[in-house]
């Protein structure tokens, strides 16, 4: 089993997109638009250019999203995209480039379990869990 994040944007899906692959160095796959999908003339106007369906693949794992019309949109809540990175120089990247725009609520910092950990909503309204984990003893199973 997999399970993948699928974001919704009020039409910034494109340009999230963009960000999220140079921030992470992944690959976008897919970026389909609107246009000449067959819709039965149910695009809105002016909507032909907007993301039908986008994916990107990040080290192996898949990320998905899609804009959705302004009057179906609602930002997230009570969850967050959790990211585990290794390095804490890494983690510190991409921490800052997602805050760029957006809004901070807990600063990147140590924790008991992290070397570094943070957590934010980026200027597109995706929320983020950023997390570079310190070596956990775990009871053999």
């Amino acid at each position: 089993m997999k399970m993948n994040p699928y974001l919704w944007f009020n039409g910034n899906c494109e340009e999230a997109f963009k960000v999220y692959e140079k921030c992470f160095g992944g690959k976008i796959e897919a970026m389909l638009t609107h246009k000449g999908m067959p819709s039965n003339g149910q695009t809105l106007p002016n909507w032909e250019d907007k993301i039908m369906h986008a994916m990107m693949i990040v080290q192996g794992q898949m990320l998905m999203a899609s804009d959705l019309p302004p009057d179906s949109y609602k930002a997230p809540v009570g969850m967050h995209v959790s990211v585990h990175i290794d390095d804490q120089a890494e983690t510190e990247k991409v921490f800052a480039t997602l805050a760029e725009g957006g809004q901070v609520s807990v600063p990147l910092h140590e924790t008991f379990w992290a070397w570094k950990f943070g957590e934010l909503v980026d200027r597109f309204g995706t929320p983020w869990i950023i997390n570079c984990p310190k070596p956990m003893d775990r009871p053999a199973s």
